[in-house]
């Protein structure tokens, strides 16, 4: 048996795995959201390392507690915790992903003219998204952090870092290539820190994590004596899962963000306008990249319609609401809660509501809320596109993929077939696909077992003029939410 922790921006999640593939026990935790302030967002991460251990006994337990060979993790992105080496203690909250405090000093760097620089070396725009401005915001907020970081006395990482380190009790602060790719301060080229970006955005060099391979040695749980042999991004975890191995595969993952990635091979790619070039996995010291376009709110447009409005109690609400009107009667929801990620990169964007009449109901809002989660998505697949290249049929997974009105909206606006797996839960099975690499029990990624299930196939239901009104709705909502804070 195999266990998979799925460490996710609202949840954590742990599933046990059997070698063939098959679940055996699932467990997942909540854990609370902090907004300190109009665009901030921070956990826990105290609070986070609970969940995960909790979640953890849930899935053993219902496994029947077997013996595991090995673990492995697989996290949300980008979101930085800066700790004591020593002690493991927090100096701060985690500041998440979706956090925009660091828009002004990221502009600034960009009216500097440093960013293309940033994007040649790392892929990445200068956006508030990555992790780099937010580790320079704590050691900048927090007394003596700064002198700290730079004697090595604290470690600034993602939250796979966070988790190896306190479950191994302190004996590994390390991340891996894939975690690393997505903090600006990582050169896609080199395959390591780089001393410039670090200047750059005045991170210390010395408070960073060793950065390692995708599968491999990282360290023994210490409570359970188990061993931690994958760590992996969540959105490259997917993209494993898929069994997209080859250039050109690509997958859609809807959860609270949703991700775009697609394989680009063993060269590090120059990416199209508005997408970023990342690090996929890297294996046996050999590092495979990927295209990649970023939604920034998706499934966590459903949790405010929950639980900040009241419009559903539960995510599993909103299709039948949605489909119990024929259209959205022309309310446009844009979601831009954190800003605008791919094409646009606009963290000044806000949220808006549009189109609004009398007649306008709790279902034409569900509606709309369904259609904004294909059109965002919609966005990224045209700015990943060569030109005339056709369309093809997307892989597509996450916790929002159980929502068949989504796919359908999805499949008309791509004019291709979406293809979503049995088990949905491809994160946490890309982990468990890495920790068979990790410990030695396939050598090849492509022996590992394929996602379990007959997978459904769904064709778009939209005629074309519905189409075209829909995208030109979208896009004038779009420009009238840009440059708003």
């Amino acid at each position: 048996m195999f266990l998979a922790l799925d460490q996710g921006t609202t949840s954590s999640r742990a599933l046990v795995f059997d070698r063939d593939g098959t679940v055996r026990g699932t467990g997942q935790r909540e854990f609370a959201q902090h907004f300190p302030a109009p665009g901030l967002v921070e956990h826990d991460p105290l609070e986070i390392v609970h969940s995960q251990v909790a979640a953890v006994d849930a899935a053993l337990a219902a496994a029947g507690q077997p013996a595991i060979t090995a673990v492995g993790i697989t996290n949300q992105r980008e979101t930085t915790v800066v700790f004591e080496r020593r002690t493991g203690r927090p100096i701060h909250r985690a500041i998440v992903w979706q956090d925009r405090r660091t828009a002004a000093t990221l502009q600034a760097l960009a009216a500097a003219g440093h960013a293309e620089r940033v994007r040649e070396r790392t892929g990445l725009s200068l956006d508030p998204y990555f992790s780099a401005a937010k580790i320079a915001w704590i050691l900048d907020h927090v007394a003596g952090a700064r002198a700290a970081a730079e004697r090595g006395e604290l470690c600034a990482g993602t939250i796979d870092t966070w988790l190896l380190h306190s479950l191994t009790g302190g004996a590994v602060c390390a991340t891996d290539a894939s975690n690393a790719s997505r903090t600006s301060l990582f050169d896609l080229r080199t395959g390591g820190w780089d001393d410039e970006l670090c200047r750059l955005f005045a991170v210390p060099r010395a408070c960073l994590p060793e950065v390692r391979d995708s599968a491999g040695d990282f360290g023994v749980w210490r409570e359970r004596g188990l061993p931690f042999r994958a760590v992996l991004g969540d959105q490259q975890a997917a993209l494993f899962a898929h069994g997209c191995l080859a250039p050109g595969d690509a997958k859609c993952t809807y959860g609270t963000g949703a991700f775009v990635l697609q394989n680009a091979g063993a060269v590090p790619p120059r990416p199209a306008p508005g997408v970023l070039a990342t690090v996929a996995w890297r294996l046996f010291g050999a590092t495979t990249y990927a295209h990649e376009g970023s939604v920034l709110v998706c499934g966590a447009a459903v949790q405010w319609l929950r639980d900040q409005l009241g419009i559903v109690r539960s995510a599993a609400e909103l299709e039948p609401l949605a489909r119990s009107v024929p259209d959205s009667g022309d309310v446009v929801f844009v979601p831009a809660f954190a800003g605008l990620g791919t094409p646009h990169w606009d963290p000044s964007a806000r949220g808006l509501v549009i189109g609004l009449s009398r007649g306008s109901s709790r279902a034409h809002l569900a509606r709309a809320t369904v259609e904004a989660m294909a059109l965002q998505v919609d966005d990224v697949l045209a700015a990943m596109r060569p030109p005339g290249a056709a369309p093809v049929a997307l892989r597509v997974d996450g916790g929002a993929a159980a929502n068949g009105l989504l796919l359908e909206v999805q499949a008309a606006l791509l004019g291709a077939p979406v293809v979503r797996p049995a088990l949905l839960e491809a994160t946490a099975f890309g982990a468990f696909r890495m920790c068979l690499v990790g410990s030695g029990v396939v050598g090849d990624p492509a022996q590992a077992p394929a996602l379990p299930g007959t997978p459904l196939v769904v064709h778009g239901t939209l005629p074309a003029p519905a189409v075209a009104r829909l995208r030109a709705r979208w896009r004038t909502a779009v420009e009238r939410a840009r440059g708003w804070a």
